[in-house]
């Protein structure tokens, strides 16, 4: 048996599953997530012998509870009385009732939450293409920054492997951040899956992992299908 710890960018994972499949209550999320993840267990794609999982670390971070100004609106936003402020805490609740689910959070940067424009809009913006007047609001999106997720990913990753306690790590992202973290684990001979969800990954993040698996052939909560081979 190859002993598996799977690592779930949170962040990646929220936003790449409502890219696949739509949008969910916290619950139908959080048991879509665990299934998934699973797939990787029961119907592994490696070819090698069978997977017995040691634990899920999913890594994310609480939603912005602050009052943030909207420069089109031109009004404040309460994203602490937002519905997916709300959404959100139950989804993270619903993941700590999972079995072998670990959450690590990290916290908000203490740098304000701004409403930022689509860079090809400033663009267009800026070259007179568009005026004002062609924006609205889902040119717009709210930027913050995260801080000590990827820390804790990454030492999480060089702990699983300096101590010897799993020969595989499947990473679920598509972040090249990570690499330094997977060169330290294939350097312990640990075998370093990455699961992009589907996404096309960049050359350099390829070169650093063993190999590539991911299962979005259709959605969890769907009956089973037959196991998808991707490499």
């Amino acid at each position: 048996m190859t002993k598996t710890a799977i690592l779930v960018d949170g962040g990646f994972y929220r936003k790449r599953a409502k890219a696949l499949w739509g949008e969910k209550s916290p619950e139908e999320r959080a048991e879509e997530l665990n299934r998934y993840v699973f797939r990787h267990i029961l119907e592994k794609s490696d070819g090698k012998s069978e997977r017995e999982l040691y634990r899920i670390f999913y890594y994310d971070c609480p939603p912005v509870q602050r009052t943030v100004y909207h420069p089109l609106l031109k009004r404040n936003i309460d994203f602490g009385k937002a519905e997916t402020y709300r959404w959100t805490l139950d989804f993270f609740d619903e993941l700590k009732c999972k079995r072998k689910m670990a959450l690590r959070m990290g916290k908000l940067s203490d740098v304000r939450p701004h409403f930022a424009l689509d860079p090809e809009k400033v663009k267009r913006l800026c070259s007179g293409a568009i005026g004002v007047e062609d924006l609205d609001e889902r040119d717009f999106h709210i930027s913050f920054s995260q801080k000590g997720v990827d820390m804790r990913l990454g030492l999480d990753i060089s702990s699983l492997a300096y101590e010897g306690i799993v020969s595989q790590i499947i990473l679920v992202s598509g972040d090249s951040d990570f690499v330094p973290a997977a060169k330290i684990a294939r350097r312990k001979g640990i075998d370093f899956i990455l699961d992009p969800m589907g996404n096309s990954i960049s050359s350099d993040l390829m070169e650093h992992v063993d190999g590539k698996e991911s299962f979005t052939d259709r959605d969890p909560m769907d009956k089973p299908a037959r196991k998808k081979h991707q490499k």
